[in-house]
C-alpha cells in the first residue's frame, strides 16, 4: 500500500498534544486537534451568558491548550503562519471527523481505561486502514489493543514523542505482536524522513528504552553524588556541556522537566521492574521524596533543585539547594582539576578519557556514574533492544547527549575499562566478554563510509538499517582529500565534493577561508560541484572577533582591510563558480556564516537552523556580502515604487535589529532564505540532501552566472527617509548614539551612497561601501568595547 499522510487527528490536547498537533502542521499537514467538551461553565462563561452547549463552551479546553502552546517558549511551530493547519474540536461533537483522517495519534490522560474508552468511540468512525497509535510514556501498549478489532489492532502501535516534540529528536515505534510489520516499517521510515526523527523501533518493556535507561542514568548520577559527597552545583557543572550533555545538565533539566515527572517515571518503573537487578537504583532517596511533599517541583512550581530571588539590590539572583539542610543557598564557584585539565580538549571523545581517568573527586565521579550506567545497559540487552545501538539512539536523541553510553564506552577503551569497572563492583554482562573473545575490540566501527554496530547475535558487525542513505563525516575519514589545521575537503563520491571546517565555535578564520577556497579550487578543476557544511552543532558562530579586535586595538586597519577583502572574496566565490555550490547551514548560522548561505547556488538548510546578520551587535556591519545581498534580493524582486522603498526598510530592520531566524521557514519569510532554497527536516539526511541538489544543478548543464551590474538603490532621497526614522528612535531613546551611527551606515549601504537620485550600481560597488563602514566601525571606542565584552563574557555596553 502506498501510504501517504495529508490530515492527522491528535486526540488530547494537553502540552503533548498540542505540540505534536504543531509539528504535523510543521511538515505541512492538515491536523485535527481534539479534547474533552467541558462539564461545567466558568463564571466569565456565565456571565456572556453562554449555554453549555455554545461551541466556545464546548471547545473551551482545546482552544486555552492551543492558545497556551503557540504562545510557548520554545515556540512548537516553525512559523506563526502554520497555525491555521490546525484545526480544534471536541469528543463530544468532532470524533466523526476522524474518518477522513490518516493517521490518529492518542495523547490522553495516562490512564488504561479512560484510553480504552477513547479507543471504543475511534472505531465508530475510524476508516479501516488507517494508522491508530498512541504517545503513551509507559502504559503497555499490548494492554491499549486488547478487545479491539482485527483491523484496529494491526494497524495500532505506540509512537513516543519526546517533550518538546519538535526539539527533541527521539521517536519510540513500539509496536504489538500484534501490529502489521509494513505498519512498523513506515512508521520507521516516515518519522525519520518526513518528522525529522531518531526513530528507535522499541520492545513493548516498562518505559520502553529512552525513559527507562535515561532515568536510571539520572538516578546513578544522583547516588554517586552522595558517595563522593558533591553538591546540586558540582553536579550540575560536571554533568552539562563538558560531558556533551545540554546546558541543564541533572538537576536543572528536572526543574525545567518537573520533579513530579521524575517522581511518576521512576516510581512506575520500580513497581514494574521486578526482575530488574538494577531496580533500587529506581527507588528515589529521601529528598527527592521530600521536594515533592513540599511542591518544589521546579518551574512550575517557582522553587526546586533552584529558586529565583531578588537579592539586596534587587538584582535577580539564582539560589542553590542545599540537599542536606534543605536551605537555598548562593550558587558556588566549581573548581576541579580534572575540569581544568578537559578545557583544553575540544574533541569530546578524548575529552571523556581525561575526566574518567581523573584522580580528583570528580574522576571518582565519573567513573562510579558511567561504570554503573554501562553495566546496566549491558544488562539490557536483549531485555529492551536485540540491537546495541538502539540504545544509544534513544538517550541521545531523547536527553540530548551527543554520545550515548556505548559511544562513549568506546570512547575511553573497552579492553582498558573492564578491570576498573570489575575492581569498583560493575562486571558487565556476559556477552561483552564474548565479544571480545571473538576479536572484537569495540562496539562500534566505520567501514566503508558507514557506521556499523557489533551484533549480539551473529557475533559480526552490521550496517545500522536505515542509515545506508546518509552521508556521516565522522564515518568518511579515509574520503579526505585535503586538510589543514581547521577544515577538511572529503570526496563524497558521484563528482560531488564536500568542505567541513571544525574550529572553535566553527569561527571563520584564516585556516577556514584558506580551506574554503581550496574546496572551491578543486571542485572547478576535477568534480561536479561542491557542498559547503559539516554535522557540527552549529554552523558558523561568524568572524573570529578576537583578530578584529587585535588588529583594531594596534590600529592596523590595512590587515582588517585585507581580512574583509579576502573574505568577501571568497563568499563571491561561492556565487561565482563554474560548478554548482550547495551551502548546508545548520543550527546557529550568524554573521559570516548567514553571508555564506546568502551567496549559495541553493541552500539546503536544516529546518532547526537559526541565522542572521548579527554583526551590529559588535557594533559593526555585515562586511562580508550580506548587506549588499539583502539589497540585491529587494532589488531583484521589486519595481520602482514605494513597495520597493517598504521592501528596502524590511530588509534594513533585518540587519539593523541583528534579526535572528529561529527556523528555515522563518528564515524564508525574511528573505535570507530563497523561495528555491531547500529544507531537511532530518539533520542526519542533510549533506546527502544537499549532495543530491549539487547533481540536479549539475545534470541541468548549470552555468556560472554573471555579476550583477543593475542593482537599484535609492541614493540620498532613500538615506534622508531611513535617517529620520533613526534621528526619532534617537529621540525617543529606543537605540544609543552609537546603535544610531551604525544604523546609517547600513542605511550607507543599502542605498549606495551619496548618490544623487536612484540608479543601477554593482554588486562590487556596494561591497566596497561595505568594506568602508566596516573599516569606520571598527574604529569607534563603543564597537571596540563591546566586542571586548564578548570576548571576555561579559555583557556589551551600551548608553
Amino acid at each position: 500500500m502506498n501510504r501517504t499522510i495529508r490530515k492527522v487527528a491528535v486526540l488530547g490536547s494537553g502540552i503533548m498534544g498540542s505540540r505534536i498537533a504543531c509539528h504535523f502542521a510543521n511538515i505541512g499537514c492538515d491536523v485535527l486537534l481534539l479534547d474533552i467538551a467541558p462539564k461545567e461553565l466558568t463564571e466569565e462563561e456565565k456571565a456572556k451568558g453562554l449555554s453549555p452547549d455554545h461551541p466556545a463552551v464546548k471547545n473551551r479546553i482545546v482552544q486555552s491548550s492551543f492558545d497556551a502552546a503557540i504562545k510557548s517558549n520554545p515556540a512548537p511551530l516553525f512559523s506563526k503562519k502554520f497555525a491555521p493547519r490546525v484545526k480544534l474540536g471536541n469528543f463530544t461533537d468532532d470524533m466523526a471527523k476522524i474518518k477522513g483522517c490518516d493517521w490518529i495519534i492518542e495523547v490522553v490522560v495516562e490512564n488504561l481505561d479512560i484510553k480504552k474508552k477513547v479507543y471504543e468511540e475511534v472505531e465508530k468512525h475510524r476508516t479501516p486502514g488507517t494508522l491508530i497509535t498512541s504517545n503513551t510514556s509507559g502504559i503497555p501498549i499490548h494492554l491499549m489493543a486488547e478487545g479491539r478489532s482485527e483491523d484496529f489492532q494491526k494497524h495500532f502501535a505506540g509512537t513516543h514523542f519526546f517533550n518538546p516534540p519538535r526539539y527533541l529528536r527521539l521517536l519510540e515505534i513500539i509496536p504489538t505482536a500484534k501490529t502489521d510489520p509494513k505498519v512498523t516499517e513506515f512508521l520507521m521510515h516516515y518519522g525519520d524522513l518526513f518528522l525529522g526523527k531518531t526513530t528507535v523501533l522499541c520492545k513493548d518493556t516498562p518505559a520502553f528504552i529512552g525513559n527507562r535507561v535515561g532515568i536510571y542514568g539520572l538516578l546513578k548520577v544522583i547516588d554517586s553524588m552522595r558517595k563522593f559527597d558533591l553538591n546540586v552545583d558540582e553536579i550540575d557543572r560536571l554533568t552539562g556541556p563538558v560531558i556533551g550533555r545540554p546546558k541543564s545538565a541533572t538537576f536543572r533539566t528536572s526543574d525545567v522537566v518537573g520533579l513530579d515527572t521524575l517522581v511518576k517515571v521512576a516510581n512506575n518503573l520500580y513497581a514494574g521492574l521486578v526482575n530488574d537487578e538494577g531496580r533500587e537504583m529506581f527507588k528515589l532517596p529521601d529528598v527527592v521524596n521530600q521536594l515533592e511533599k513540599n511542591k518544589w517541583l521546579g518551574d512550575k512550581t517557582k522553587q526546586g533543585f533552584y529558586k529565583k530571588t531578588k537579592n539586596a539590590k534587587g538584582e535577580t539572583e539564582i539560589l542553590t539547594l542545599d540537599l542536606k539542610t534543605l536551605e537555598y543557598k548562593p550558587k558556588i564557584k566549581v573548581k576541579f582539576a580534572t575540569l581544568e585539565a578537559a578545557k583544553a580538549v575540544d574533541n569530546l571523545r578524548d575529552r571523556f578519557k581525561v575526566l574518567l581517568g581523573g584522580t580528583d573527586k570528580a574522576g571518582e565521579f565519573y567513573r562510579d556514574a558511567f561504570f554503573g550506567l554501562l553495566q546496566y545497559v549491558t544488562n539490557r540487552i536483549p531485555e529492551i533492544s536485540d540491537e546495541l545501538f538502539r540504545i544509544d539512539d534513544a538517550v541521545c536523541g531523547g536527553f540530548g547527549w551527543d554520545l550515548g553510553p556505548f559511544e562513549t564506552w568506546d570512547a575511553v577503551g573497552l579492553e582498558k575499562t573492564l578491570p576498573q569497572m570489575e575492581a569498583a563492583g560493575y562486571k558487565p554482562a556476559a556477552w561483552v566478554y564474548d565479544m571480545i573473545a571473538s576479536g572484537n575490540k569495540s562496539f562500534y566501527k566505520s567501514e566503508g563510509g558507514q557506521k556499523k554496530y557489533y551484533d549480539i547475535d551473529t557475533k559480526s558487525y552490521q550496517s545500522i538499517p536505515g542509515r545506508e542513505s546518509f552521508i556521516i563525516l565522522e564515518n568518511k575519514k579515509e574520503s579526505i582529500v585535503w586538510k589543514n589545521a581547521d577544515s577538511r575537503i572529503y570526496d563524497l563520491g558521484d563528482g560531488v565534493v564536500n568542505f567541513a571546517w571544525h574550529s572553535k565555535s566553527y569561527t571563520l578564520g584564516s585556516a577556514v577561508i584558506e580551506g574554503m577556497n581550496k574546496a572551491i579550487d578543486m571542485a572547478e578543476k576535477d568534480y561536479r560541484g561542491l557542498v559547503i557544511g559539516h554535522q557540527g552543532s552549529d554552523f558558523s558562530l561568524g568572524a573570529n572577533l578576537g583578530l578584529v579586535f587585535m588588529y583594531a586595538i594596534e590600529q592596523d586597519y590595512d590587515e582588517i582591510d585585507f581580512m574583509i577583502k579576502a573574505f568577501q572574496q571568497s563568499v563571491m566565490r561561492i556565487r561565482y563558480s563554474t560548478v554548482p555550490v550547495v551551502v548546508a547551514p545548520q543550527g546557529r548560522t550568524l554573521g559570516g556564516g548567514c553571508e555564506m548561505t546568502l551567496h549559495a547556488d541553493i541552500a539546503q538548510a536544516a529546518a532547526e537552523t537559526y541565522i542572521g546578520l548579527v554583526e551590529v551587535g559588535v557594533g559593526l556591519i555585515p562586511g562580508g556580502g550580506g548587506t549588499k545581498e539583502l539589497t540585491k534580493r529587494v532589488s531583484d524582486r521589486m519595481e520602482e515604487g514605494d513597495v520597493e522603498l517598504n521592501a528596502l526598510q524590511n530588509a534594513f530592520m533585518t540587519i539593523a535589529t541583528a534579526k535572528v531566524a529561529t527556523s528555515a521557514e522563518e528564515a524564508r519569510e525574511l528573505g535570507i532564505l530563497k523561495p528555491l532554497d531547500r529544507v531537511s527536516m532530518n539533520r542526519d539526511r542533510q549533506l546527502a540532501d544537499a549532495k543530491e541538489a549539487v547533481l540536479e544543478l549539475a545534470n541541468a548543464g548549470y552555468t556560472m552566472p554573471q555579476q550583477a551590474r543593475n542593482i537599484r538603490v535609492m541614493g540620498r532621497a532613500g538615506q534622508a527617509l531611513f535617517l529620520a526614522g533613526l534621528q526619532g528612535m534617537k529621540m525617543g531613546r529606543y537605540i544609543s548614539e552609537h546603535d544610531a551611527k551604525v544604523a546609517k551606515w547600513i542605511a550607507n549601504v543599502m542605498c549606495g551612497g551619496d548618490l544623487t537620485s536612484p540608479q543601477e550600481v554593482s554588486e562590487q560597488y556596494l561591497l566596497d561601501l561595505e568594506r568602508e563602514a566596516f573599516l569606520s566601525l571598527t574604529g569607534e571606542k563603543k564597537t571596540l568595547e563591546r566586542i571586548q565584552a564578548i570576548l571576555t563574557g561579559g555583557k556589551p555596553l551600551r548608553n
